[in-house]
């Protein structure tokens, strides 16, 4: 009997050895591929921002010029400036509105909060054309300014303010979801007043939440090139001057020196908000108490006015947008029209740059989504190695701290070197894809994390002593348990990449001219109703995708969720 048990004991021993084998193997993988996407880019444009343009080493002297220069140092705190107070203003808007939500008793909240979510499916274009059809020169709404102009830091942060909103609010919604009923009870019990018992109670509570929102608002802010370069005017910020560097005087070397400090502030804001999240303690316990909010005539109605106040902002914008791609010329003609819509008249890309960026939406989705999730398997599940594991992990959070104006310069640096053996999917809609992945690689990889965090270990101990491989049980079990998550990271992928302009505005070649990067086009040849409508067209694609997302998974997660069900349904039955 004991020699019997023997060989089976030596071949699971074998089985789990060669799982484990394959496992760190992949893991390897997916280490040297982000050091060679993430690592080496970023590394060649260290390099570069201490050369001449003939490639000789100059040490600090692209530096000093840069110091000498009024005008760049004006970008600086330019930069600085609209960035801390759009920051300062959407923090504070997202925190009402997520206190409304939260705190109160209003009606239609799940339309509020749709509405509310909006602006992430368009790019950051949409509401600067918007903005200046409202308060431009021959703007509807332009004596709201007093005279001011739209054309400046006016219109960049109300741009901004617009564009980052929902990732405030979906951060700060989280952290008031954490709420414990009895600090609520106790503050009342003690005769608190509404005032006392949010300086004591509700503010500390979401204080990393705060903290977490401001970091991510402000380096979107301080990174974000679209805005600027629609409505900016004279008013130069960082990521407009890498632009004009590389593409207006093809000065490399000042481009990459640029880039390096666009990405101090965004790299510090990063490090200070992991040091946040660290210091975060949980504050959910076996024995919390949900907070209900109890019904307030007043406050509701306080609430639901302020609201929609923000609703009506929101799909005002998007409706002016619209409003400007249907009309024949403004102000001259309002009468109705879908010419706008005939891109192949106009500069730009035509209908083929939309078509692109559904390719590139669509690579990017299943590509990204596949490759974020089962390295994150990798990441989490491998035994052994590590340090391995948490240098993949770094790397895997890197791209969260890199703007992707400086990671689209980087790849051209590395990418485009005669050395370079990968250099042939420069200008190919195959660089484009993955730059996509890395550039919004972060998030994705945190979610696929906490995803695989909520499995229980005893899935790999049965399929070892199973003698099931590792990818089979990753396919049969992993995989479909975590198919939600891995359908909201695709659906994550697939907009981002329809919306995004900084990451790609150097990478993409005459045949694989984007959509958003056509409207781009379009704005600076003066076409702006043509503008607004591909904006307005990547607005309404990526809500489509949305929609389509949201009814073809109801249906194949009810069938691989099923155990969900019975697990509920079983103390029913019996």
């Amino acid at each position: 009997m004991i020699a019997t048990a023997e060989p089976g004991m030596r071949r699971r021993r074998l089985g789990a050895s060669r799982d484990d084998l394959i496992m760190r193997l992949g893991l390897g993988v997916g280490f040297l591929l982000l050091t060679l996407t993430v690592v080496a880019p970023l590394a060649t444009l260290l390099v570069k921002a201490f050369q001449d343009r003939a490639g000789g080493f100059v040490g600090l002297a692209n530096f000093l010029a840069y110091a000498e220069s009024p005008a760049l140092l004006r970008s600086l705190h330019h930069s600085l400036f609209v960035a801390l107070l759009a920051t300062a203003i959407c923090v504070t808007l997202a925190f009402a509105f997520a206190w409304c939500l939260t705190r109160s008793c209003m009606p239609a909240k799940g339309l509020f909060r749709a509405v509310a979510l909006v602006p992430i499916l368009a790019p950051s274009l949409l509401p600067a054309i918007s903005l200046v059809y409202l308060f431009g020169n021959q703007g509807l709404l332009k004596g709201l300014l007093f005279g001011a102009s739209i054309y400046g830091p006016i219109g960049i942060v109300m741009g901004e303010v617009f564009w980052t909103f929902p990732h405030a609010l979906i951060i700060l919604l989280t952290a008031f979801a954490t709420a414990d009923q009895r600090l609520y009870e106790a503050a009342e019990s003690l005769r608190a007043g509404r005032l006392r018992t949010f300086f004591a109670v509700t503010l500390p509570g979401v204080r990393y939440g705060l903290i977490s929102a401001a970091f991510v608002v402000f380096t979107l802010v301080i990174t974000d090139f679209g805005v600027p370069k629609v409505i900016g005017g004279h008013y130069n910020v960082l990521a407009t001057d890498v632009y004009k560097q590389v593409i207006g005087q093809q000065n490399f070397q000042m481009g990459a020196v640029v880039g390096l400090i666009l990405l101090v502030p965004a790299a510090l804001a990063f490090v200070a908000d992991r040091f946040a999240a660290g210091r975060q303690v949980a504050l959910l316990g076996a024995r919390s108490v949900p907070l209900a909010p109890k019904p307030s005539p007043a406050v509701d109605a306080a609430a639901a006015l302020f609201c929609t106040a923000v609703a009506v902002v929101i799909v005002g914008i998007i409706a002016v947008a619209a409003f400007a791609a249907s009309i024949k010329l403004w102000p001259y003609d309002l009468s109705f029209t879908l010419g706008h819509f005939d891109f192949d008249n106009v500069d730009g890309g035509g209908w083929g740059s939309y078509r692109n960026s559904l390719t590139l939406a669509g690579w990017s989705a299943l590509l990204g989504s596949l490759f974020v999730f089962t390295l994150a398997f990798l990441v989490e599940k491998t035994r052994g190695l590590r340090w391995l594991g948490a240098a993949t992990q770094l790397l895997a959070l890197l791209p969260l701290a890199v703007p992707g104006i400086v990671l689209g310069l980087a790849y051209i640096f590395f990418f485009n070197a005669p050395a370079n053996p990968l250099g042939a999917i420069y200008g190919t809609m195959a660089i484009l894809v993955l730059n996509t992945i890395v550039h919004f690689y972060a998030v994705a990889h945190l979610t696929a994390i906490t995803q695989l965090k909520q499995l229980d270990p005893e899935f790999e101990t049965v399929a070892v002593s199973l003698k099931v491989p590792i990818w089979r049980s990753f396919l049969s079990v992993t995989l479909p348990v975590s198919l939600p998550t891995v359908f909201e990271i695709a659906l994550y992928l697939f907009v981002n990449a329809m919306t995004t302009v900084s990451g790609v505005v150097f990478l993409y070649s005459p045949d694989t001219t984007l959509a958003s990067v056509a409207v781009l086009n379009m704005d600076d040849a003066g076409d702006t109703a043509p503008a607004a409508a591909m904006a307005l067209l990547i607005f309404t694609t990526s809500a489509a995708v949305r929609i389509v997302h949201t009814l073809v998974t109801r249906g194949l997660l009810a069938r691989t969720q099923a155990w969900r069900r019975r697990i509920t349904e079983a103390p029913r039955e019996a």
